[in-house]
């Protein structure tokens, strides 16, 4: 299978991508993964890709392109792999159905997690991270014992710059005006699968667990 998985930012896509990779055995590409690292490292792609994340706003199509290209030539990609943050554009779209077609390979299936701006933004707004060890933590639903303190390590919790108000209305206006356009793009090949978003995480999985059964039968 070579699948996609996109919705809005905080709509839990890398949960999701987590558990369709652990349950069908698939390679999980995250694009996000990729860049924060690089970002972390301080590396030339690093920085590039931070002065856009930190005003809301998509890494240029070359960049990623270039970076999902060498990604997918690895021999563990082979058999197959679900891109989660990838593409984001028509262009970018595009540039994998070449890819693929190149590599005799095609998009099986599209999963598009559905959640309102609304709910995108409590869910991204409240989440912190500890400076230490990297704990992950949300002050509505999974909040620390000791408030602003991580759990693990004591480690002080903090809010990404890229988790700001301001920061996710301007990554909801570039995703309805550059990503929401892929659902035209996908449903007229008949390979778009829409699932709603705002239930528990393992509600969400059971209406992917159910699409993708289907298509396997």
């Amino acid at each position: 299978m070579r699948l996609i998985i996109f919705g809005p930012p905080g709509a839990g896509k890398g949960t999701q991508a987590s558990r369709i990779s652990n349950k069908y055995g698939l390679l999980h590409i995250s694009t996000g993964d990729m860049l924060r690292a690089s970002v972390k490292e301080g590396t030339e792609l690093g920085k590039l890709a931070k002065s856009y994340m930190d005003k809301g706003e998509l890494v240029p199509d070359n960049v990623v392109i270039g970076i999902i290209k060498e990604r997918i030539k690895k021999a563990d990609s082979k058999d197959g792999f679900l891109l989660d943050g990838f593409p984001r554009t028509i262009p970018q779209a595009g540039a994998l159905d070449k890819m693929l077609s190149e590599e005799g390979y095609k998009v099986g299936t599209v999963i598009s997690i559905e959640v309102d701006d609304d709910e995108v933004v409590k869910r991204i707004t409240g989440r912190r991270v500890c400076e230490k060890c990297g704990a992950m933590y949300h002050i509505i639903f999974d909040p620390p014992k000791n408030s602003g303190y991580c759990d693990k390590c004591d480690g002080k919790l903090y809010q990404r710059d890229d988790d700001s108000e301001d920061v996710v209305r301007n990554r909801l206006k570039v995703y309805q005006n550059q990503t929401a356009p892929l659902k035209d793009f996908y449903k007229k090949t008949g390979i778009l699968k829409p699932v709603c978003g705002t239930g528990t995480v393992e509600e969400v999985f059971g209406e992917i667990e159910r699409i993708l059964t289907t298509l396997s039968s």
